[in-house]
This record gives structure tokens, C-alpha cells and sequence, in this order.
């Protein structure tokens, strides 16, 4: 379920309210921890394109992320859609939401793991557009952790309109490299 804010998080916490502007490229630097274990991992230089330049093209920024539980690594962003992000009538192509949906969910599994240990590559992604975004319009993107294996996370994410209306989801499967 979206809100026009953030999402609730297991654990009981919920984020501030968030005043990026996407399209500027701005990104609020703050990272959370809510319930008990480690503080989440410092992923402050990804915030805003993620590492990604496609993310700042089509409208992206990533914003805050932390922990919320035992595997519980999640992030949220801010999605104003650009042009390049749409068909020419100025809908947000399905493969744009499939983009955005899949670095929310391997920018939360980094998020909860520990020292050098990192994603290694989308094992397995499913994604569902419900309704139609349009170029310009404020939209909430947000990715946690479902269950942390040794081999393998499960993570889940979703875009959802300022009026809190489920856009699009997804399911990932994600390879972890872990240190030792």
C-alpha cells in the first residue's frame, strides 16, 4: 500500500517527508534506522542517481533508505518523469518503471548488508504497470528487503502516485557476493 509520503515501515517508523525535486538532481542526505540491530550501512554517495546516470535522465532521485528489521533494508525516492522516461504521447514506458523498480530493490539489498558484501546481478525480476504515469508527474518509489539468504535476497518495490494509488511493482531475486 503508498502513501503520498512514505511508506510505514515494519518496524513502526515512518521517514520524514521528503522535499527533493527530482528533476534537479537534489537528494535529501539522510539516512534512517528503525527498530533494534546494526545501523544500516553508510550509502550516502548513491543517493540521487544510485550510481546510475539513467535514473537522474528519466526523473529519479534516491533519497533515504535504511534498516528496519533483521533483513530489512529498504530506500525511497522521488520520480518526476522526464520525457525520455515516455512514449511519444507522453506516457512512462513499462521498461522505465521495470528500471526504477529494479535499483530501488538492489539499492535496499545493499542497504542491509554488512561490510563489503554487495549485490551481483538481478537473478530474476517481475513487474506489474496498473495504471498510466504521464510525464511530470510526482510519484514515490520505494524497494525493501523481503528475506536475506546467504546466496541469494528477495526484495519487493513499488511506484505509486501522489494520490498514494499503486502505479506499478515489482518482485526481484537477487545474487549476493559476500566477502567471507
Amino acid at each position: 500500500m503508498c502513501s503520498s509520503v512514505g511508506i510505514d515501515h515494519e518496524g513502526g517508523g515512518k521517514p520524514a517527508e521528503l522535499g527533493a525535486d527530482a528533476n534537479a538532481g537534489q537528494a535529501v542526505t539522510q539516512a534512517a534506522s528503525v527498530g533494534s540491530g546494526p545501523a544500516a550501512r553508510d550509502m550516502s554517495r548513491w543517493l540521487g542517481d544510485g550510481g546510475m546516470p539513467i535514473i537522474t535522465a528519466v526523473g529519479g532521485s534516491f533519497e533515504l533508505y535504511g534498516l528496519d528489521g533483521k533483513d530489512g533494508g529498504w530506500v525511497e525516492a522521488a520520480w518526476c518523469p522526464t520525457m525520455l522516461a515516455c512514449n511519444p504521447h507522453g506516457i512512462v514506458q513499462a521498461g522505465v518503471h521495470s528500471v526504477l523498480l529494479d535499483a530501488a530493490m538492489n539499492f535496499a539489498v545493499n542497504a542491509a548488508l554488512l561490510g563489503r558484501d554487495r549485490t551481483r546481478a538481478t537473478l530474476e525480476m517481475k513487474a506489474e504497470t496498473m495504471i498510466a504515469v504521464r510525464v511530470g508527474e510526482k510519484l514515490r518509489v520505494r524497494g525493501h528487503v523481503v528475506r536475506m539468504a546467504r546466496q541469494v535476497a528477495f526484495a519487493e518495490a513499488t511506484v505509486c502516485k501522489e494520490s498514494g494509488e499503486l502505479s506499478s511493482r515489482s518482485t526481484g531475486t537477487f545474487l549476493l557476493h559476500r566477502e567471507a
